[in-house]
């Protein structure tokens, strides 16, 4: 299949009501906040983590996982899958198709190496480094979407890249001024042998807002394709509120909107898309400090939206995809 044909900019907006969207483990876990400016942050490896968890309740290979709160090893993760290469003959077949020279080294391997421990470290060896590397290109473009989005630098079993991913996202914030909740509760939080206490804190209402790339010459790396965007889209709108926990509940996915370019136009040409996006508190609550609900906020697109429709006219753009939940207007 092939990898994606344009560069296209992204914006997508998710609201936070009552909970932590992302605590900092330097602050003792309170939200990320800019308190210069009362803006909430998020990190773009929050969103990640969202993703990467939904692609994997959908049955998708991740590479980057967690187990138990811990990240899982990837020696054992980029060894499972090739044990389920060497497992079935016609996945061998397929992986190695229109590659005789390639599937004749690993036969060799095979032959002469009886279980998955000996095939492996003939695979470290140097001589095979052709065929190293070879696997794990495929194996990447074939199995792990996350790395096809977003990259990854790894070494595993001697199999040592570097991917910059063709999907990049800025750090998010608030398109409004947060505030916390002003609370001193407590919670109690359950290990496996014990149990230790910790304060509780959230913010009212956050509006918050990231930016981010999808670049055409990356995904020729990384084998990055249309099916694997779909898959993005699908993923950045629904991961949030499909996995709840308790000091996450109450985030839902406002807007995504994506500007996809034609030919000879790369990205960022319009710069950061959250610079056309003005957001004042309603006169019925006059102050950023009583907004708890997204109708409490002039959100105004139209800066936004009159970019869009003076570059379509003009060539720039080649697709715009929209997608707001009830209640949102962005009119294009």
């Amino acid at each position: 299949m092939n990898t994606i044909q344009n560069n296209s900019d992204f914006l997508f907006i998710y609201e936070a009501i009552n909970c932590n969207p992302n605590g900092d483990p330097d602050q003792e876990n309170k939200p990320r906040m800019d308190y210069d400016t009362q803006t909430n942050l998020v990190t773009d490896t929050r969103l990640k983590r969202y993703i990467r968890d939904y692609f994997m309740l959908k049955g998708y290979d991740v590479f980057v996982s967690m187990e138990e709160g811990a990240k899982v090893n990837p020696d054992s993760k980029f060894v499972a899958v090739v044990e389920r290469l060497l497992s079935d003959t016609s996945k061998a077949e397929a992986f190695f198709e229109g590659q005789p020279e390639m599937k004749i080294a690993f036969d060799e391997i095979i032959s002469a190496k009886k279980d998955s421990e000996g095939i492996f470290k003939a695979l470290q060896n140097k001589k095979n480094k052709e065929l190293n590397y070879f696997i794990l290109e495929k194996l990447i473009k074939d199995t792990f979407i996350d790395i096809r989005l977003f990259g990854s630098a790894f070494a595993v079993k001697e199999f040592t890249r570097a991917y910059t991913g063709p999907l990049q996202i800025n750090w998010g914030y608030s398109l409004n001024k947060v505030y916390p909740v002003d609370s001193s509760s407590i919670v109690t939080i359950m290990n496996d042998d014990s149990s230790t206490f910790g304060k509780d804190y959230r913010v009212h209402y956050s509006l918050l807002a990231f930016h981010g790339v999808a670049n055409k010459y990356a995904a020729q790396t990384t084998g990055l394709t249309e099916e694997d965007m779909n898959k993005f889209r699908d993923g950045v709108w629904s991961a949030i509120p499909s996995l709840p926990t308790r000091s996450k509940l109450n985030q839902y996915p406002k807007v995504y909107l994506e500007i996809i370019y034609n030919d000879g136009y790369n990205n960022g040409h319009f710069g950061d898309l959250r610079n056309y996006i003005k957001v004042t508190p309603t006169e019925s609550v006059e102050d950023f400090k009583k907004v708890r609900k997204y109708n409490d906020l002039n959100v105004d697109f139209s800066a936004l939206t009159q970019l869009i429709e003076e570059h379509k006219k003009s060539g720039v753009i080649k697709e715009v995809i929209l997608k707001t939940a009830e209640g949102v207007s962005v009119n294009l």
